[in-house]
């Protein structure tokens, strides 16, 4: 099984690539972990439906091969490390691979949404999306590391 980070976004601090690139390789070998920037609509005079419709595209583009995906949105069901560890684990189970996306600046077109297998959310806070990016591929490594009782997490 694979996991993957679709983001939409581009120019992102070099810090958050450094930090994705260590959480990436510390992911196991059964499990890789990848991010794929997908290119940002230019905005110009278009409305957010068809910015929203052009990213969609894009997205679309880079889904074959996944069988589940979850969209990253603020009104998602609130995980905890150890709920989403869960969930991981469930996935493991079920096989086939998964797709994390990241919208941009507009968000995810709404026919996207709901193709999603699930919807969760990684903050009730507002996120910059380089911050989500570096979030999200910190807490999948934070959940594979409870999933294989490593000592990363700790509870209590």
């Amino acid at each position: 099984m694979r996991l993957g980070i679709l983001a939409v976004g581009h120019k992102l601090p070099d810090w958050v690539a450094k930090g994705c690139a260590e959480y990436i390789k510390r992911m196991p070998r059964e499990l890789p972990l990848s991010v794929t920037e997908i290119k940002p609509e230019p905005r110009g005079s278009k409305t957010r439906e068809q910015l929203l419709a052009a990213e969609k595209t894009r997205l679309q583009a880079a889904l074959p091969g996944y069988s589940r995906i979850v969209v990253l949105d603020e009104r998602g069901t609130d995980l905890s490390t150890l709920k989403l560890a869960q969930r991981l684990e469930d996935w493991m189970r079920e096989g086939g691979d998964t797709a994390f996306i990241i919208g941009g600046a507009d968000g995810i077109d709404e026919e996207l949404k709901q193709r999603a297998n699930e919807t969760i959310r990684l903050s009730s806070l507002t996120l910059p999306h380089a911050m989500a990016r570096l979030i999200l591929c910190e807490q999948l490594y934070r959940a594979v590391s409870v999933v294989k009782n490593h000592p990363y997490h700790r509870e209590g």
